[in-house]
């Protein structure tokens, strides 16, 4: 197996006989009593909590904790991360807000749990590579928790807290979403609450320094852009990154925003060669392999911000799960019509007609018999049924060596797990929720968390403000999916507001054409072919399919296994970027 010696940025190292925290990042620390407090994040204290305007954050989280102790986490809003380490009980509380935007990841050393915020500063030289945790990240593009790349490192998922005192950590949720799904509801007063709610939002993000935002011409950013103006009392600062490809750049829409609100507006290009040097620091700046194509164009637009003395972007992120936005639900919607048919009917009639070998010849049929056999895979293992990795084989991908440590069947149950805790009694609720997870706190949210402090600016998040949030779980179905109009509540309520070509618009967001410019760019292609090369020698990868992935997949169709180039690169670099390894 892999082991990985890890490089660590500048880490400040805090011990006790029972504990270690180490932390790469700042946080506010004080010590009371024998009790340790350490806070990450923006935490949003009760008015009655809130000490004086110079006390530390950390400080006030001692106090929730002396009054309630492990349920200190509810009385809070907004993003943190919370450690309390008691010397006297020689025990652990960790804490993580909704979505895990201030992470802690540990693991068990002896007598002693070491927590940390990266993966990698927890890990050592005894920390090997998580087969089945390689296979994930094909799989997911990134590897979601509470799993990490270092088989003996935990991540601590979104609203879940630890505790800890010498034996196995206990870890359940301090929060999980719970889906009413009223039948009706008020237009109007609905809609004024909900730009209440976002106007607040945006209003707490813009409170310090000077404050931008992320525009790609979504509904989402330029929801926030407009909004940010209207707080501002000026045109806002706005930041959007285009492509020189077919297919791929939405600049027209970022521009319409922009003019539509009177934002101050930067636009930039990417090219192929702020992609060869954007590649390397993006992979490695991450504490474990991730594989999300648009971090380095969120990387170039933050950087741009910052070199423009920007000190906070706000990102749009979370309209599309919390409000039903994205097209996999109606497409889903369709699917669970097979369900309403009666089972005699389906598994007497329908099954067997479609089964037959002239059904698979004749165009209608085959369509029918296509529609069937995906309708009766389960939600939520339909949703990847056209996963790429599933559709290759992974006996066709990884070495037989590889294979035999990996556990198959582990995305599946992880996706089991999440769906069956899910509190909604519709699917489509449960979807969203879904999304929550494993597109909002396990990627997208990572992906600009990422890039924002590898460009050394802060970043918002006001469509995931926690009254958003509740105000979501509360809407009827038909607000969020009508027929196939999609988020239906969030765009009538926004009509007066966005342009009609915003609301109109499909979503696209950063995409990157990054397959396409392997295949023409001699520097991309380059860097793609050797960093696949030293891929090669680490035994995860069959060669041979390296070799057909560069030479014959890849340029007979760019967009599509690109994606699987990057992916793989990516993972490589990550683990170039680590010294001292032991690939036996």
């Amino acid at each position: 197996m892999t082991q990985v010696q890890t490089t660590r940025p500048m880490t400040e190292r805090l011990e006790w006989p029972h504990a270690e925290v180490r932390l790469s990042g700042p946080a506010s620390i004080i010590e009371a009593d024998g009790l340790i407090c350490i806070a990450r994040g923006t935490p949003e204290f009760p008015t009655e909590t809130t000490l004086a305007a110079e006390a530390p954050v950390a400080a006030a989280w001692l106090a929730l904790f002396r009054q309630h102790g492990a349920d200190a986490p509810t009385k809070v809003h907004g993003r943190f991360g919370l450690a309390i380490i008691d010397t006297r009980a020689r025990s652990v509380f960790l804490a993580a807000d909704r979505f895990g935007t201030a992470p802690w990841c540990f693991t068990r050393r002896g007598e002693r749990l070491i927590v940390a915020d990266r993966a990698d500063l927890a890990a050592d030289t005894h920390s090997a590579l998580s087969p089945s945790a390689v296979y994930s990240y094909l799989f997911h593009h990134m590897i979601p928790s509470p799993t990490t790349i270092f088989d003996d490192v935990k991540r601590l998922e979104g609203g879940h807290r630890l505790q800890w005192n010498g034996a196995q950590p206990s870890i359940d949720a301090w929060w999980r979403p719970v889906f009413t799904e009223p039948r009706s509801l008020d237009f109007a007063d609905a809609k004024a609450q909900f730009m209440g709610i976002i106007e607040n939002a945006v209003r707490r993000g813009s409170a310090t320094g000077k404050v931008g935002s992320f525009l790609s011409g979504g509904t989402d950013s330029s929801t926030v852009a407009g909004m940010l103006c209207k707080i501002l009392g000026e045109p806002a600062e706005t930041y959007s990154m285009g492509f020189d490809a077919s297919g791929y750049d939405e600049m027209e829409y970022a521009r319409t925003a922009s003019q539509h609100f009177g934002t101050k507006h930067h636009e930039y290009y990417v090219t192929p060669e702020d992609l060869l040097d954007g590649i390397p620091k993006v992979a490695r700046h991450y504490d474990q392999p991730f594989g999300n194509s648009s971090a380095v164009p969120a990387w170039l637009c933050a950087s741009l911000a910052k070199r423009d003395g920007i000190d906070t972007l706000l990102a749009g992120d979370g309209g599309d799960e919390l409000f039903g936005g994205n097209t996999r639900y109606a497409k889903q919607q369709v699917f669970g019509w097979y369900d309403r048919v009666p089972a005699p009917l389906r598994s007497g009639v329908l099954e067997p007609l479609l089964s037959q070998p002239i059904s698979k010849r004749l165009p209608v049929f085959r369509k029918a018999a296509s529609y069937v056999d995906q309708a009766k895979v389960p939600l939520p293992h339909r949703i990847h049924q056209y996963n790429l990795l599933v559709r290759l084989g992974a006996n066709q991908v990884f070495t037989p060596d590889y294979l035999s440590h990996i556990d198959l069947n582990g995305p599946a149950q992880a996706h089991e797990a999440a769906w069956q805790r899910i509190q909604a009694s519709s699917d489509l609720n449960r979807q969203l929720a879904f999304d929550w997870k494993f597109t909002l706190e396990d990627n997208d949210l990572p992906k600009i968390l990422g890039t924002t402090e590898l460009a050394n600016i802060g970043v918002g998040f006001p469509l995931l403000d926690d009254a958003l949030i509740d105000f979501s779980l509360n809407l009827p179905l038909d607000y969020k999916l009508r027929g196939f109009q999609l988020r239906w509540f969030f765009k009538e309520a926004l009509r007066d507001f966005l342009p009609e070509a915003i609301i109109k618009k499909k979503k696209h967001g950063f995409g990157l054409p990054f397959g396409v410019w392997a295949c023409q760019h001699a520097g991309l292609r380059n860097l793609a072919g050797d960093t696949l090369s030293q891929l090669k020698q680490r035994r995860i990868i069959q060669p041979a399919f390296i070799d057909r992935l560069i030479n014959e997949l890849l340029p007979e169709h760019p967009g599509y296994y690109g994606e699987l180039v990057w992916i793989l690169m990516m993972m490589e670099l990550w683990l170039s970027g680590k010294p001292n390894r032991n690939d036996e």
